[in-house]
């Protein structure tokens, strides 16, 4: 399947399969998404608010000092001309003021009132200035990060209606797999299992330690029992190697024997290409994915990164991730048919994107120093100069790129 293509298909999926809303307190709010509009519970301010340190003043002065306002009191009326109340910054400003002068362009008059030229523009913030109530502030699908929850605690919410984060498992396929210690005797140290729950928390994915599996012995019946075992409770299962037709690749007919149906088998990509999304219905109706990514480290991380990235959005109730776009600082080849995924680093001040070395898919070197894929389309190249899109490698909850 074409990768653009397969990118709006597992969106779509995971869009129609969106999880639950649930209520979470603001401080565990983090990292999730809004399945609601954000308005203000009441207008923003909510009251005629001192923007300075000064004199809320009612009148013509040089003005009598009749009391003090601070934050978090409410000052009783002003009811004669001539009269001040000291007021601080933040404070509700007393009914009756006419204006308020700023502290460092007051003076005290011999008789202990105080005096000063006013300014033309008022020094205080008016009621629904920044929001008016019911006003939408935020659409559903935003992500939630530190600034959203700052702005939600202003308009008076305790709790927000977010989407539930999607819990995500690993099993790493490979008789030749080390987990510990340097490769030696012909076996390799997965690369793998460390790594891609990390990639996945940073798409917002619950993944506890147990959730990671493997080793798994490359017979059938291990896979089977494996897969099994980790749809019971995750929404999301990831699975390392053995995507292609192999003596030892055993996912293929185990997804055959689970009942589940392909969404995306195969996409015309490089470096990744034996990449899949598969969908099982369980016994209590609930959708759950499998994403077969290859074994090949930096394959497996653009599979990641072109399936498992717009599924999440999907589920999340996100909007699909739309692709920035940088100028190629040289040239970079293109893959026939296939659309190319090339490591770059960024210079985000400069708009331009960097190729990176030590990119073949078994490597993780160039992958360690980049900042994303840029993508040169099927039957194109890239040429110095060129602007083209960039998959950025996610990031960590509340981060955005400049």
């Amino acid at each position: 399947m074409d990768w653009e293509q397969a990118r709006s298909r597992v969106y779509a999926v995971g869009l129609a399969a969106a999880l639950p809303a649930v209520d979470k307190p603001l401080d565990e709010a983090d990292g999730h998404t809004l399945a609601e509009p954000l308005s203000p519970r009441t207008d923003l301010p909510a009251f005629v608010t001192s923007s300075v340190d000064g004199w809320a003043v009612r009148g013509t002065g040089p003005w009598r000092i009749v009391g003090r306002v601070l934050a978090g009191t409410t000052p009783a009326p002003l009811t004669e001309d001539g009269t001040t109340v000291e007021i601080a910054t933040g404070a509700m400003v007393p009914p009756g003021a006419s204006a308020v002068l700023r502290v460092e362009e007051s003076t005290r008059t011999a008789e202990g009132c105080v005096d000063g030229v006013l300014r033309a523009a008022p020094e205080w913030r008016l009621p629904g200035e920044e929001a008016a109530a019911g006003e939408e502030l935020l659409p559903a699908g935003t992500p939630v990060d530190p600034s959203v929850i700052g702005l939600a605690a202003s308009c008076g919410y305790d709790t927000l209606r977010v989407r539930a984060q999607p819990r995500a498992a690993l099993l790493v396929f490979g008789d030749e797999l080390l987990t510990a210690g340097p490769p030696a005797a012909g076996r390799i140290r997965d690369a793998l299992g460390p790594a891609v729950p990390a990639w996945l928390r940073r798409y917002g994915c619950q993944v506890r330690p147990d959730d990671v599996i493997g080793p798994v012995a490359d017979t059938l019946p291990a896979h089977e029992e494996a897969l099994r075992a980790a749809l019971a409770d995750a929404d999301l299962v990831c699975t390392t190697g053995g995507t292609m037709h192999g003596p030892v690749d055993h996912l293929h007919p185990t997804l055959a024997a689970l009942g589940a149906d392909y969404v995306v088998n195969t996409v015309a990509v490089r470096p990744g290409f034996p990449m899949l999304l598969a969908r099982v219905v369980g016994t209590d109706g609930r959708v759950r994915f499998v994403a077969g990514l290859p074994g090949n480290p930096q394959s497996a991380v653009i599979a990641l990164v072109s399936l498992v990235a717009p599924l999440l959005a999907g589920l999340g109730g996100r909007p699909m991730p739309v692709l920035p776009h940088a100028t190629l600082a040289e040239a970079v080849p293109g893959r026939g048919n296939h659309t190319h995924l090339a490591l770059v680093r960024l210079d985000r001040a400069a708009g331009t994107a960097h190729p990176v070395r030590h990119v073949g898919s078994a490597m993780l070197r160039g992958l360690s120093g980049a900042d994303g894929f840029a993508v040169i389309r099927p039957g194109t190249s890239g040429a110095a100069g060129d602007r083209v899109p960039v998959v950025p490698l996610p990031l960590l909850p509340g981060e955005r790129t400049c």
